[in-house]
């Protein structure tokens, strides 16, 4: 296929991948709107009266603040919904065209296969909303692709290039120069196995690809990150599940038949032998299931951090794989067979989405009835709200208070060592500072006059400190949990929004 054929077929993918985006501005993501409410705060800090005395911002060498330094640029000339999305935008562009070019490099032509990233940008760990990760996916894959381009060149400029995409990674976030290391310990492996020549030169040559990741030593020190160097877990359970959440988004039926039309295709195009991999992909799929294994859950606070390996790998296998696709039968059946592919993605994705707005407009209209600078409590009715994918774009929809109405909301994410916010005193003491669970209804009831007994929780004598509590995932109709303190404001699907009575004048 023709390079430009190529191109118009990128933007077409693009144009319909952007659909659901475009179309919802507050996208039911986990941790988007969380990531938005902070962005709104850079941007809004020096001239918000009511942001300032909540929160300031502590600047410094974080591995997880790509956002932090884009968004807010890009809210300077709109809104922050709109920054939000082209930010979004962005990240897709990187990563599908960061598959492009890798492939490029590898093969050393233009391919239309990789073209098939675009049906898997929306995935399970897309609807966590690790932002920062992401927008690292699409850089590791150019980081990549530049190492495989500059290979046989000079290495001065291969080593240059190099350490400036792996400083980058590292404030991407911590995990996406993980990936780009993996490809290139992957490629490396494979030019050492098939290189000729005297084997001590071709080992210092495979040793020296990793002196680019050494400027990461002294970053990862100096970071507050370090601090939660020993907060590692290891579990054995979900390693599959991350597998799933390559291919996985809402419904198991459409993962199901996407998956069975590619591996369809694939034996096809290898049966009648136009499908053409690359040297790469052994030694990628060996180094990275080794890593995958052997990674942790949890690694450095950070959760999933496992299971957000397989997506960025997915990617470089797709890069590792070329078809031929000189005979115009074929060159029309990819087109149809992506188009199609990438139309019942975007439709799954909009057809939940556009349900799922039901409850974003209505969480919008409660936040209308809080009063500007107020203090709100997030709590759960239900232990195990969350879990289900249509429920994540609930789980920090509070912070939609922090961008509206200038709130404190307790699950705003202010953790040292993994993000710049932070929160004044006396507030510091209310608020979730080490990216918990909010409490659950029950738990209130037992602290609302005296504090919790086995240690200090940031919720404890809730009703002298907020203004305003979120109960997530309720049941429609749900009874009051505690009428003497709590006046219903506005209910939800999920959702219900109390003001707080606040405790009268001790008896004289």
């Amino acid at each position: 296929m023709r390079g430009r054929w190529i191109a118009l077929l990128f933007v077409a993918c693009f144009a319909l991948v952007a659909v659901p985006i475009l179309t919802h501005p507050l996208p039911p993501l986990s941790d988007y709107v969380n990531h938005l409410a902070r962005m709104h705060v850079i941007a809004e800090l020096p001239h918000n009266p009511d942001i300032a005395r909540f929160y300031y911002l502590e600047w410094s060498i974080l591995p997880n603040m790509m956002m932090d330094l884009i968004v807010p640029v890009i809210d300077r000339v709109t809104d922050i919904y709109t920054a939000g999305e082209i930010y979004t935008l962005l990240c897709f562009v990187l990563i599908a065209g960061g598959t492009l070019t890798l492939n490029r490099a590898l093969f050393g032509m233009w391919s239309a296969l990789p073209l098939v990233a675009f049906p898997l940008l929306y995935n399970a760990i897309f609807l966590i909303g690790v932002m920062n990760y992401y927008f690292g996916i699409g850089l590791a894959l150019f980081a990549l692709a530049a190492w495989v381009f500059l290979r046989d060149k000079p290495w001065p400029w291969r080593f240059i290039v190099s350490t400036a995409f792996v400083v980058a990674l590292f404030f991407c976030h911590l995990f996406a120069a993980g990936v780009y290391g993996v490809g290139l310990l992957a490629y490396e492996i494979d030019r050492l196995r098939q290189g000729r020549g005297p084997l001590g030169p071709r080992l210092v040559a495979f040793v020296a690809a990793g002196l680019p990741f050494l400027p990461m030593v002294p970053l990862l020190i100096a970071s507050p990150t370090w601090g939660l160097s020993s907060e590692n877990i290891w579990e054995p359970q979900g390693k599959i599940d991350g597998l799933e959440m390559v291919v996985n988004v809402y419904f198991d039926y459409v993962a199901f038949l996407l998956t069975a039309v590619v591996v369809a295709a694939a034996v096809w195009a290898a049966r009648h032998r136009l499908l053409q991999v690359h040297s790469l992909l052994l030694p990628l799929l060996l180094v990275a299931g080794a890593v995958y294994l052997a990674m942790p859950r949890v690694v450095f606070a950070s959760y999933m951090a496992d299971q957000r390996l397989p997506v960025a790998i997915a990617f470089m296998v797709l890069a590792a794989l070329r078809a031929d696709l000189r005979h115009r039968l074929a060159r029309r059946g990819f087109a149809v067979v992506l188009i199609l592919l990438l139309a019942v993605r975007v439709g799954e994705v909009q057809v939940v989405w556009n349900r799922l707005s039901q409850w974003t407009v209505a969480f919008r209209q409660s936040v209308e009835q809080i009063r500007p600078g107020s203090r709100i409590l997030v709590a759960y009715a239900d232990i195990n709200g969350g879990n289900d994918p249509r429920d994540l774009g609930l789980v920090h929809a509070a912070c939609l208070a922090m961008i509206e109405k200038s709130s404190l909301v307790t699950t705003a994410f202010a953790v040292k060592g993994k993000q710049i916010l932070r929160v004044h005193e006396p507030y510091r003491s209310h608020v979730d500072t080490e990216d918990g669970s909010p409490p659950q209804i029950e738990q209130l009831l037992v602290t609302e006059e005296e504090s919790s007994t086995d240690g200090p929780r940031y919720w404890d004598l809730w009703p002298q400190h907020f203004d305003y509590v979120y109960v997530l995932f309720t049941e429609r109709g749900a009874a009051n949990p505690d009428s003497d303190r709590l006046k219903l404001v506005f209910e939800g699907e999920r959702f219900q929004l109390y003001k707080v009575i606040p405790p009268g004048p001790p008896p004289s």
